[in-house]
């Protein structure tokens, strides 16, 4: 993009190469930015033109309707990673379009604890507070110390502690209250020496066999990157499992008698973990093969990976309304069978009133 405020946006740009499942169809008009003034002019080109925007990052999260989006998709494409060492810590600010993995690789190295067990998770730095990203005992709202964003309605930069970010499980004021307000343009970590976090039942099991009892923060992301690529949960342009968006769907917290009751109806303990006096948060993975969506069951280009259940793959040549068809069927049967309503974790493009993907959002009847 030129410097200063001109914007000349393309028109017309395929979009499926952006998005890690490999769906859907054309931006009406689409500019890439590398800075937050870029944001800006961008911002007021779509008010001159009246076009809606869409903030497009790393696409590891996202389903694009095949019609595309009607409107000025802004592409981040701001780089570059600082540190700086405190008294007891080390603040590791990274621009939204670093890639994440690049990012936990360099602090691992550096002997920065906090986000090993985040290893392997595609996109970039730029939507994990968007998402509260998390796994294998860690979220990244345990070490943000602040996001920068562009302000869509206040037209400004601002600096958002991790107090303000509303997080909680896979979720922010950025997805929630807040969505298309904040263009995410930086996020600064506060890190730590020190040991790395093992609580991960997978991680753990790893560790056990490689006979590693004292685990460095190295064992630990090598140990969640095994873990990760078993389940094709790690890019890899070999494997059709990994042409998805992660996993699909939300682990759902229930109440306990409703836990019981699932239990007594399939005759197996259920697993989960405490979440609260009343509630605890279950695997939707296991939701998901108890309703008969076994590992590489699928209609057609559809899919559930061969590797793990939570995943939904294109197998090549699926459209995205296949996508949402076959994630509508997955709920629903979870609905029917159990009486629990999943929530997913992608974000819908270009699906304007599209009544699949009401349900798909459905939180409850």
């Amino acid at each position: 993009m030129p410097s200063g405020s001109a914007v000349v946006p393309r028109e017309y740009v395929a979009l499926q190469s952006f998005s890690t499942i490999g769906v859907g169809g054309p931006a009406r008009w689409f500019v890439s930015v590398e800075r937050m003034e870029e944001i800006a002019a961008a911002q007021r080109w779509a008010d001159e033109h009246r076009a809606p925007i869409f903030i497009l990052g790393g696409g590891s999260n996202l389903v694009i309707a095949d019609e595309g989006f009607n409107g000025l998709v802004i592409h981040i494409a701001m780089f570059g990673i600082d540190q700086t060492p405190r008294s007891a810590d080390t603040l590791v600010a990274a621009a939204a379009a670093e890639s994440w993995d690049r990012l936990v690789e360099l602090t691992v190295t550096n002997g920065l604890a906090g986000l090993e067990c985040l290893s392997g998770i595609p996109g970039t730095v730029g939507g994990t507070p968007i998402q509260n990203v998390g796994a294998y005992g860690q979220e990244v709202s345990q070490t943000i110390d602040r996001v920068i964003v562009y302000d869509m309605v206040e037209r400004r930069t601002r600096s958002l502690a991790s107090g303000d970010c509303g997080f909680s499980y896979r979720m922010s004021r950025f997805k929630a209250t807040d969505a298309g307000r904040f263009v995410v343009c930086g996020v600064a970590f506060r890190l730590r020496q020190g040991p790395p976090t093992t609580t991960y039942a997978d991680v753990g099991a790893y560790l056990t066999r490689h006979n590693i009892s004292a685990p460095t923060l190295a064992d630990v992301r090598r140990a969640v990157l095994e873990v990760r690529r078993s389940k094709g949960m790690v890019l890899d342009t070999a494997d059709p499992d990994t042409r998805s968006v992660g996993s699909f769907f939300m682990n759902p917290v229930i109440a306990v008698d409703v836990r019981d009751r699932i239990a007594a109806a399939t005759g197996d303990s259920v697993p989960g973990f405490a979440s609260g006096a009343s509630h605890i948060k279950i695997p939707a993975a296991w939701l998901i093969e108890r309703a008969g969506f076994h590992k590489g069951y699928g209609t057609g280009a559809v899919g559930i990976s061969t590797k793990h259940p939570l995943a939904i793959v294109n197998r090549g040549g699926a459209t995205a309304r296949d996508i949402v068809r076959f994630a509508t069927m997955v709920k629903r049967t979870v609905v029917d069978r159990f009486g629990v309503w999943l929530r997913p974790e992608p974000v819908f493009v270009g699906f304007d009133a599209d009544p699949d993907v009401a349900y798909l959002k459905r939180a409850e009847p």
